[in-house]
């Protein structure tokens, strides 16, 4: 995009080319419509606040209004037309489009001086689920044994099922990660906090029973055949797009006969295998990212509450006020990581 203020005319046709349509083709658009309002909100500072991953799926519901409302005037958007642009969708999808609805129209009400036109906006009524499902011990036990060591496959799923980590952090993971001090550091890509997990040093005394996943994650390792700056690489050795990556897993767990089973499935299972394990809710936020209390409470739904009765002798799980959990573990190696 040419270095231009958002409300240039070449920035405008630069934008209308770039997301797929022909500027000098098509007409100008009119000063103060949708169409020239959404370029000047994606070169925002409130759109750049955003996650990268946030930012590419918002990017494209912004150009699907630009598309389809780009002709009218932002002095005239009234709640009712947001409501009968989202009237289209039902659902999850229609839920997703006003989250990107009420950003922009916040924006819109900061900016054109505006009443809020997405602010009374409801949502839609959707069914209520756990979503992505956790991995039983049997589904873990199938899969590493229709997939061995050597395979990218194991290799992802060690990666995943050891870290907790999202998708979008996993295939980001390589040795750069892990520090002098031993411990697996990044930045989540969908909230910038930072995640510190051990990996080269001991594990906190009450996360060592999974000393094993540790050594089936080592061994995955230790068998590629080439290194390069991402663990989780393609068959030319090349780093693996995110955006396909949780398609590609998924595949791969029907390929060993596990049905209905994801990678966030097995964030969900590292979480509630740290709770049954005895880790509190601040260890438990520092080894995963989660960063509060609910957060925390709904991945570790379905827990095994007998594991956790007749565990030892340790601090409550979840504690009863909403406190926010720390991302970044002390340097001592206590056990909070």
């Amino acid at each position: 995009m040419p270095d231009l203020p958002p409300d240039d005319q070449r920035f405008l046709d630069a934008y209308t080319a770039a997301s797929g349509g022909e500027a000098q083709s098509n007409p100008r658009p009119r000063q103060g419509s949708l169409a020239s309002a959404v370029p000047r909100y994606l070169a925002s500072d409130s759109f750049a606040a955003l996650s990268n991953e946030t930012r590419s799926s918002r990017r494209r519901m912004l150009d699907e209004i630009r598309r389809n409302h780009g002709t009218g005037l932002v002095r005239d958007l009234r709640t009712k037309h947001v409501e009968a642009a989202l009237s289209k969708f039902s659902g999850h999808a229609r839920n997703n489009r006003l989250k990107v609805w009420r950003a922009f129209g916040k924006w819109l009400e900061d900016v054109y001086k505006i009443e809020d036109p997405a602010q009374n906006v409801k949502k839609s009524p959707v069914p209520k689920s756990d979503g992505h499902v956790p991995w039983s011990k049997k589904e873990v036990k199938k899969f590493r044994e229709f997939w061995p060591i050597g395979t990218s496959e194991r290799l992802a799923f060690e990666v995943i099922f050891f870290t907790g980590a999202r998708i979008s952090d996993a295939f980001r993971l390589g040795q750069g990660n892990v520090d002098q001090e031993g411990w697996l550091v990044f930045n989540q890509q969908k909230t910038g906090g930072e995640v510190a997990i051990p990996f080269s040093r001991p594990l906190p005394d009450f996360a060592s029973g999974m000393q094993s996943d540790l050594q089936y994650l080592r061994a995955a390792l230790d068998a590629r055949s080439d290194k390069h700056i991402t663990w989780i690489t393609t068959a030319f050795g090349t780093s693996r797009s995110v955006k396909a990556a949780g398609q590609w897993f998924a595949a791969k767990a029907r390929a060993a006969g596990i049905h209905g089973r994801t990678a966030h499935g097995l964030r969900k299972s590292r979480s509630q295998a740290l709770a049954e394990a005895g880790g509190n809710s601040v260890q438990i936020g520092a080894w995963t990212g989660h960063e509060s209390l609910s957060e925390i409470e709904r991945y570790i739904r379905g827990l095994n509450k007998r594991k956790v009765l007749s565990g030892t002798e340790t601090e409550q799980k979840v504690p009863t006020s909403a406190t926010k959990v720390p991302t970044q573990p002390k340097k001592t190696g206590e056990s909070n990581a």
